[in-house]
This record gives structure tokens, C-alpha cells and sequence, in this order.
């Protein structure tokens, strides 16, 4: 439990200010005294490059403390954020050099995805409370070293998994599996979408106030392309495609209805398709290891349809587009919940099934106390203003980094499963797969050298 910094402001001296805001009066209440602590943002996005999910996440946090610098490789991205926040933001490339001048009491991390758990792994250390963008890891080793920082450290780390805070969604969905009213064996089918295909790329010149090295950080040295840069997700360098994108999210809603408690699946099969750059039966060990290449182009799996399964019985099944013709089911993203007593539909337009329509007042009162304990005690309210509870009430946020650590170790564990195109076990407990080293060799990836996160969160 992290110890409250200082005391929330009395309500009544607030009342006023909820007129005209969007924001809940006990989130003033934390905005108002939170706008005390320094904040930063590191990865913000921007006109130039496809995503801009970091500029956005850091806009939001914005209104609960004071925005005091930002940092980002890209000079045009970092102007354009300074400008949306005053145009008196200190400025940053290397956030580095920023965590040591500027000692930002909370930090937003909205970076591409490889760079999340080193600069997390430093922020942390710095003593900065800390919210960063899905999906947290690379590999299953960088979870389990994240995780262990975030325990050394007491900081508050909420990851930006939105859905687990969608009261009226997500977590009434999970609150009817784990209350009984989907029935018992209950298994989860998952839709998450497909990736493109594309390339060889052509390389080019990197723009001149762009630090390109720095961009590629551990990751292996590459020549710069614009579709490395703006669709990153499709490099299994930088992400772990539509597995680590979306199934961040839809994967991490079935898991903990399904397996609340539990560590993770223990069996993992299934089959995928690879984009044409992909050569069949391709060493992924020696790609990672830096021993082996490929061309210049997208290398994540397009379509996939993977089964885990868990040790109470219950089995999740990930695939880019789930169709039973002979019961008229067909989706192209939610999740589908089966159990002895029917099904439910969720996604985030969405809450469905006879199951839905069967509850009554007293059902809904009951979920609603379920839903209270998934929120671990805080109130209903964004996910953004969660994080800020947490840092000035103490207590975990909705997404933390034990969750989500184990979501993304089965996000990986696909992944794994569809490069190696064969049934893995896997011990949940030791986090290692069983009498397999080709395998867990895939659990983590070489660094460039001066990038690793000890040395580059030291340095």
C-alpha cells in the first residue's frame, strides 16, 4: 500500500468548480492538490508520426498536476506539445537528462513500446510515481523486471489499460463471470483484429531534428523508413502486433474473469499467418540474438487462432476474427464469454447476452458490490484520475503492473507459440515453459549495447 502524500481538501471548498467540468468532484478534489506535484511527459506523439496516444495521455494527466517538461526524440513533437501547454515547458530529447534536472514527482511514459520498460525502470528509481501506456513489455523477462522495481520502489504505476476502469462494460462483465452468472466451465473467445502485411521499405534519411538512434534505442541498429517509425506495432522489433496491441486490452478482461487468483494459462497452442517477409520455419531465436535478419518490412502475424488453457478448466481462445457459422456468431473484436448458463458479449460498445437480460435489480445491486471490490476500493472514475487517487490516497491502481505483467506474459506466450508453430506448457509459477530452452530463450532479447534498461536507467 503506498502512503497517501497529504490529505484531500475538504469537498465543500470545491463544490463550485464541478460546474462546467467533466471531471468528477472528487477528482477535483485530487486535482486540486495533486496540481502541487511536477509533472512530466516523456513520448508525446505528434503530427509526423502516426501515434498519438502519448501526447493525449499526458494532456489528461495534465489536469490533475502541474506539466513542468517534456521529452521526446522528435524536436517537432516536443514543440508542438510545449505550444498545446503554454509554450513555457522545459524541453527534453533525452529523458535522461531530464529525470536529473527536473525531478518530476509523476511521470507519463508514451513512448513506442520497446522503449516503455527502460524508461519506466528509470523514472521509478528516480522517485517518480509513474503512468505508462499498454503494452508495458516487450518480453516476459521485462515484465518480471519491472515488476521487481516497482516492489524495491513503492512507487504508484498504473499501465494504460482504459478498459479496466469501463464500470458499465468491462468490469460488470468480469463481476457476472466471477459472481456465477455465466454459469460454470466458462471459457472466453477473443477477437482482436488482424495485421497488414508490407514491405521491403525503402530506407531513407531520418528528418534532421529527429534523433533516430535514440528512437531505435535497444532495439537492433536499423536504417530509418518511415513505416518503422509510424506503424512500429508491425515490427516485432519495437511491439508484438495486434497480440500486444489489442489483446493488451481483450486478453487482460478474460483473463481476470476467468482466473482470478491464478497465475496464467499452462497450456498454449495454435496456428498463424506471417507476412511474405517471414521465411517459413524461421529462426526467431538467432533474429532476436542479432545473428539472423530480415527485410525491411512488417514481420508481426496477420491472422492467428490460439487456445490457452488454465489449470481450473477454463480455456481462452485468441484469434483475429472469431466465427461459429452454424450458431451465427461472427465478430471482428470483443469477447465472447461461454459458461453453463449462456453467454455474454462484450466489447466497448457493448454488454450483451440472455445472461444480461435475465438480471434483475437485486443482480444488479450485487454486481455493483462485485464491481467495488474489482476497483480495490477506489470510486468509480477515469482511469487517469485512479492513478492520481492512488498516488494521494495510497492503495494499488486498476491497472497494475502484477496484472498486467501477467497478461502480457500470455500475450507473449502466443507469440511465442505461433513463431515456434508447436503446443507449449508453460509453469505459471516459475514463469518458465517446461523442458523447453528453445523456447524460453524467446523470453527475452538482446539489447544494443548501452541500451539495456540497467544501463541506460543508470547512466
Amino acid at each position: 500500500m503506498q502512503p497517501s502524500r497529504r490529505g484531500f481538501l475538504k469537498t465543500g471548498a470545491l463544490a463550485g468548480a464541478v460546474a462546467g467540468s467533466n471531471l468528477t468532484s472528487a477528482q477535483l478534489i485530487a486535482a486540486e492538490e495533486t496540481k502541487k506535484l511536477r509533472l512530466a511527459a516523456i513520448g508525446v506523439g505528434g503530427s509526423r508520426g502516426r501515434y498519438n496516444r502519448g501526447g493525449a495521455i499526458a494532456n489528461e494527466a495534465s489536469k490533475f498536476a502541474t506539466m513542468v517538461a517534456v521529452c521526446d526524440v522528435d524536436d517537432l513533437h516536443t514543440e508542438e506539445f510545449n505550444q498545446k501547454h503554454g509554450g513555457n515547458l522545459n524541453k527534453y530529447r533525452d529523458y535522461r537528462e531530464m529525470l536529473a534536472k527536473e525531478k518530476p514527482d509523476v511521470v507519463t511514459i508514451g513512448t513506442p513500446d520497446h522503449w516503455h520498460v527502460p524508461i519506466a525502470i528509470a523514472c521509478l528509481e528516480a522517485g517518480a510515481d509513474v503512468y505508462c501506456e499498454k503494452p508495458l513489455t516487450l518480453t516476459i523477462d521485462e515484465g518480471k523486471q519491472i515488476r521487481k522495481v516497482v516492489e524495491k520502489t513503492g512507487r504508484v504505476f498504473q499501465v494504460g489499460t482504459q478498459q479496466r476502469s469501463s464500470g458499465n462494460l468491462f468490469q460488470k462483465a468480469i463481476a457476472m463471470v466471477q459472481s456465477g452468472y455465466v454459469g460454470d466451465n466458462v471459457n472466453a473467445y477473443i477477437a482482436i483484429g488482424g495485421a497488414p502485411g508490407g514491405g521491403p521499405f525503402e530506407a531513407t534519411e531520418a528528418p534532421d531534428d529527429l534523433d533516430w538512434d535514440l528512437w531505435v534505442g535497444p532495439a537492433a541498429k536499423a536504417d530509418y523508413c518511415e513505416e518503422r517509425r509510424k506503424y512500429f506495432r508491425w515490427f516485432f522489433e519495437y511491439s508484438g502486433g495486434k497480440m500486444t496491441d489489442w489483446g493488451a486490452h481483450h486478453i487482460d478482461i478474460a483473463q481476470w474473469a476467468l482466473a482470478p487468483g491464478e497465475t496464467g494459462p499452462t497450456s498454449i497452442q495454435g496456428t498463424g499467418e506471417f507476412p511474405e517477409n517471414v521465411p517459413a520455419e524461421f529462426n526467431w531465436n538467432s533474429f532476436f540474438n542479432g545473428e539472423a535478419s530480415l527485410p525491411n518490412g512488417y514481420n508481426t502475424a496477420m491472422k492467428f487462432n490460439i487456445e490457452l488453457k488454465f489449470d481450473n478448466g477454463s480455456k481462452m481462445v485468441v484469434t483475429n476474427h472469431y466465427k461459429r457459422e452454424d450458431e451465427n456468431i461472427d465478430f471482428p473484436n470483443g469477447i465472447l464469454f461461454e459458461g453453463s448458463k449462456g453467454r455474454i458479449f462484450v466489447n466497448r460498445g457493448k454488454l450483451t447476452g440472455s445472461p444480461v437480460d435475465a438480471l434483475t435489480d437485486e443482480d444488479n445491486a450485487k454486481l455493483d458490490a462485485k464491481i467495488a471490490e474489482l476497483r480495490k476500493g477506489k470510486k468509480a472514475m477515469s482511469h487517469m484520475g485512479n492513478f492520481f487517487a492512488c498516488i494521494e490516497e495510497g492503495g494499488q491502481p486498476i491497472s497494475d503492473v502484477w496484472s498486467h505483467h501477467r497478461t502480457m506474459t500470455s500475450c507473449h506466450l502466443c507469440n511465442i507459440a505461433l513463431m515456434l508453430g508447436r503446443e507449449l506448457k508453460w509453469d505459471p509459477k516459475a514463469e518458465r515453459f517446461i523442458d523447453d530452452e528453445q523456447a524460453n530463450g524467446l523470453m527475452s532479447r538482446k539489447s544494443r549495447e548501452g541500451f539495456s534498461a540497467e544501463t541506460h536507467a543508470a547512466s
